[in-house]
């Protein structure tokens, strides 16, 4: 088809606005979606996807839609995440966007994700189309939508269509609007091929399955191309576009989106945000490449420890789908063999732990989340810690910067001063407060990612009773007073609960792992100690007291020296029971104290 009569949109908006709902009409409107197949996120093909009303990975689909001036067009929706987790996914499916649907809760208004998915839009120069969803419930607020709209995000509330994706309200108007405001795709410069990879998966008869848009030239079976950042060349098997299942083509041209299949067989080599040139005549490369971060790492164990190779095999399959995934092998004293992991974020973290044990049924068990941390050592050589075992020894160390995030958090006006002592108790400071409407303030506060990664989400939905929204974005990294907490069980340090503490929580973060601690390892025939130390000084301290047995049960009067006798003999076991024995702490304990 023509460039004039293509069009390439994305839908953005906070997480569970009906994006996914009105992803849905749109295919069943346009008739790319049979009334008899269409099912509730059509969309979303995990389970989680459904379960959570949350989408993980981002699914393009071709629509063909016959508009009210006779011409026919083509429709190109790329579906994208809305978690801040998955940013980065965003970014990219933008940048192969002309212009973005932004959905509006009529009842909720303008959210924290919702301003900071426009930023990104407005960054790509995206032209936005807004769209007020769920102005069929009782208590949707349409004149505070559209109040919000142009004071929080500056469009002009008369561009807003009205809609009610469940009922299938406004729909007409929306398609209408994207074949007129929506610019078409630019008319490239040359004629060298030029595509932007905006996604990838893994098929197990196709190989890596590539998704891509085309800016220049044109992709067809049996050419040659290049993929720049991984320097692979690879031949071109077969090319096609989705409804939404995939279909082939016999070419992808200027300002279409579809997949393409070479003969590569590991989603390594494929980066998303990469370009695919041809080989034999390589354009400029799309500028905007990005190698995918992980933000969050933990160790993922095998709680049954001949499950190793099956663990193993098991995120290796997950990273097929999910590039975004690193692993390296690691090794604990505690839990035996296991992988070292890295996240884009928490919701990341949790998600890949549950396909873990839904897909591959693995009984697994994960330490405690921490971020990367940046050393610097006396001697000036600076290198990058993600596991507090490979802290260097506190003599050698200079100085630690630690990862600052920009957070904005919106909250009702009745919970600022809850939110605010909820802040400074992270360790963040509050920059800017900006009043959103009459029931509604936005906080832009710096905190350290270190405090954000395990509760701070779900301390805000308690405190605002589930009224508030956050979104952050990475802001450089500070120096700070971090410190190696280690847990020690009788004089020898538990690695599995070692973590990288501010000096000041380290001391109430080891009394807490050390009750738990206290709650779980067995009695044993000697008093065990419980020690949570920085260095070589014990910062808390508990005791498991010993099992007494009753030696004195023998002796049936006779003088009061002869229990003394028997007692101190006792002692005496127990002193040197406790110099050489050794205290076995159950996997139960292990995963009880790391659950909490």
């Amino acid at each position: 088809m023509d460039t004039d009569h293509i069009r390439n949109f994305s839908i953005i908006a906070h997480i569970d606005h009906g994006k996914t709902t009105l992803s849905d009409r749109l295919l069943q409107r346009t008739g790319t979606v049979a009334d008899r197949d269409i099912e509730e996120q059509h969309l979303d093909a995990m389970d989680l996807e459904k379960e959570r009303g949350i989408t993980i990975k981002a699914h393009p689909v071709t629509m063909y839609y016959n508009a009210k001036n006779g011409e026919r067009y083509e429709l190109n929706l790329i579906d994208t995440p809305g978690h801040v987790d998955f940013a980065y996914e965003v970014s990219r499916s933008l940048s192969a966007c002309e212009g973005a649907l932004l959905i509006i809760d009529a009842a909720q208004g303008v959210e924290a994700q919702t301003v900071a998915n426009v930023h990104l839009a407005m960054k790509q120069n995206l032209h936005i189309i807004p769209v007020i969803n769920k102005i069929d419930l009782p208590h949707a607020d349409i004149p505070q939508a559209k109040q919000q709209l142009e004071e929080i995000i500056a469009i002009p509330a008369d561009e807003a269509i009205l809609a009610s994706a469940k009922e299938g309200i406004g729909i007409e108007d929306i398609l209408e609007a994207i074949v007129a405001r929506i610019p078409p795709p630019a008319a490239p410069k040359s004629t060298a091929l030029q595509a932007l990879i905006f996604d990838s998966y893994f098929d197990t008869y196709k190989g890596v399955v590539i998704l891509v848009r085309v800016f220049s030239g044109e992709l067809r079976p049996g050419m040659q191309v290049k993929l720049p950042n991984s320097s692979k060349t690879a031949e071109i098997k077969e090319v096609g576009s989705f409804n939404p299942k995939p279909y082939t083509r016999d070419v992808l041209t200027v300002g279409e989106t579809g997949y393409v299949t070479a003969n590569i067989k590991t989603p390594r080599e494929v980066k998303v945000g990469d370009t695919i040139l041809d080989a034999r005549n390589p354009a400029a490369i799309l500028p905007g490449f990005q190698e995918v971060r992980p933000m969050v790492f933990s160790g993922i164990y095998p709680i049954n420890t001949a499950d190793y190779e099956g663990l193993k095999q098991a995120i290796a399959k997950l990273q097929l789908n999910d590039s975004a995934i690193t692993f390296q092998t690691e090794t604990s004293a505690a839990l035996g063999f296991g992988f070292r992991c890295g996240f884009l974020g928490l919701l990341h973290m949790e998600i890949v732990q549950e396909r873990l044990h839904r897909e591959f049924a693995m009984d697994i068990i994960a330490t405690y989340p921490s971020v990367v941390y940046r050393v610097r050592k006396t001697d000036g050589v600076e290198s990058s810690v993600d596991n507090p075992a490979f802290l260097p020894d506190v003599t050698y160390i200079d100085q630690i910067f630690e990862p600052i995030v920009k957070a904005f958090v919106i909250c009702p006006n009745d919970n600022i001063g809850d939110i605010m002592s909820l802040i400074s108790e992270k360790r963040g400071t509050v920059k800017n407060t900006e009043t959103l409407d009459s029931r509604r303030v936005m906080l832009t506060c710096r905190l350290p990612m270190n405090e954000i990664v395990i509760d701070f989400h779900d301390r805000i939905k308690s405190i605002t009773r589930g009224y508030g929204s956050m979104d952050y974005e990475p802001d450089g990294d500070e120096p700070s007073d971090m410190v190696k907490l280690d847990m020690l069980v009788n004089g020898e340090v538990m690695d599995a609960f070692s973590c990288l503490v501010h000096r000041s929580k380290a001391e109430p973060r080891g009394r807490a792992i050390a009750a738990k601690l206290k709650e779980v390892i067995p009695r044993q025939q000697f008093q065990v100690a419980i020690q949570a130390a920085i260095g070589g000084k014990v910062v808390a301290r508990e005791s498991v007291s010993a099992m007494r047995k009753d030696v004195t049960a023998k002796c049936y009067g006779g003088d009061i020296s002869r229990k003394r006798k028997l007692l101190e003999k006792q002692k005496e076991g127990k002193k040197r029971m406790k110099s050489i024995g050794s205290v076995n702490i159950p996997q139960e304990a292990f995963i009880e104290v790391l659950k909490s």
